[in-house]
């Protein structure tokens, strides 16, 4: 409808619209049920959504065993690995038992989603939201325990869909990402409780080149400010952009989400 003008030799007017888009979204993901997941048809299982880095967008989703609970859940080496550099050293029965606990409670007590975002493509908030929707749908989700954990491009989705949504996790795990919204937090005073009760843990390497450790401590003093129960801030010394490799090799990362279910709010 047009607006009356205010003089009679004014070419402007003020005019308006209103139109329902539809916003289609979706993406090709890797999925793991846990072991016993076909024999226990009446469990629910916790679940794990895990944002890869930019590297590993694309069309292939095998793509993302390169890093990652992928890389953890996959056989063997994967042919997306980095290569070994001449003179690495073997690493240390530890590390190695550690990644094998690791792996155990991965497909043992997760269910386990990774998409994977496309070519040039950011994640995109709604569309991670879509797809922990359908994935309810589809799997025997306990909707009390759903994480969301990423890395680098996916650790910065982890801080927004996670803090814009706290009242749908249980607690997040963004890994050398950063807050870019600064008003995310006042963004979920909506869901002012449930983001109090949230679970969070932030890794980051102190010699990061690529995104600056001050992301995740400048997030994380938010957080402490904010009074949430549980947020940590885990800095390795020397570690540079890749934070996440020993991050997820830790199986008390994965007793520690465990620990964490979402308190419905009244």
């Amino acid at each position: 409808m047009v607006a009356h003008t205010l003089f009679a030799d004014e070419q402007q007017s003020v005019n308006s619209f209103s139109k329902d888009i539809v916003h289609h979204v979706g993406y090709q993901y890797l999925l793991s049920l846990p072991k016993d997941y076909t024999e226990s048809p009446n469990k629910k299982w916790p679940l794990i959504i895990y944002l890869h880095g930019s590297g590993e967008r694309g069309s292939d989703p095998w793509r993302l065993t390169r890093h990652g609970p992928p890389r953890l859940l996959h056989p063997g080496v994967s042919k997306y690995a980095d290569p070994i550099q001449p003179g690495t050293p073997p690493e240390p029965t530890e590390v190695i038992a550690k990644r094998a606990k690791s792996t155990k409670a991965l497909s043992e007590q997760f269910i386990v989603i990774s998409p994977q975002c496309p070519s040039r493509k950011t994640w995109d908030d709604e569309s991670i939201i879509a797809l922990l929707d359908q994935a309810i749908q589809d799997y025997h989700v306990d909707t009390a325990r759903i994480y969301l954990t990423g890395n680098s491009m996916g650790g910065y989705a982890t801080w927004s869909v996670g803090l814009k949504n706290p009242h749908r996790f249980a607690a997040i795990v963004p890994i050398c990402g950063g807050n870019r919204d600064r008003f995310i937090a006042s963004n979920a005073a909506e869901h002012k409780t449930a983001l109090l009760n949230l679970g969070v843990w932030a890794f980051h390497g102190e010699k990061d080149p690529t995104v600056p450790v001050s992301e995740s401590k400048e997030a994380i003093e938010m957080l402490h400010k904010a009074k949430l129960a549980d947020v940590r801030l885990t800095i390795y010394p020397e570690a540079k952009h890749d934070s996440w490799t020993q991050t997820y090799d830790n199986p008390d990362l994965y007793a520690w989400l465990l620990t964490h279910v979402r308190k419905e709010i009244k």
